[in-house]
């Protein structure tokens, strides 16, 4: 089903910019999505490694708590 849509002037000029000569306004927005999934994806994956990251360093960081036995040994 074909639909039409509105666009304001200057979305128009952008997407206009964005078009070899015989590609499509429809092509353009597809390609335009495919660019914001693959970005959404790698803002995923970027976040994950991170988290990651930071539970190992947390870890690290609970470790050298245990090592330490007894606070009351310590002198302050």
């Amino acid at each position: 089903m074909i639909t039409t849509i509105q666009l304001n002037e200057n979305v128009k000029n952008a997407l206009d910019k964005m078009k070899t000569n015989k590609e499509t306004y429809e092509e353009v927005i597809l390609d335009l999505m495919k660019i914001a999934e693959k970005n959404r994806r790698e803002q995923k994956q970027l976040l994950i490694e991170g988290c990651k990251e930071m539970a190992k360093e947390n870890l690290k960081i609970a470790k050298e708590f245990e090592a330490i036995e007894n606070l009351d040994e310590w002198e302050w």
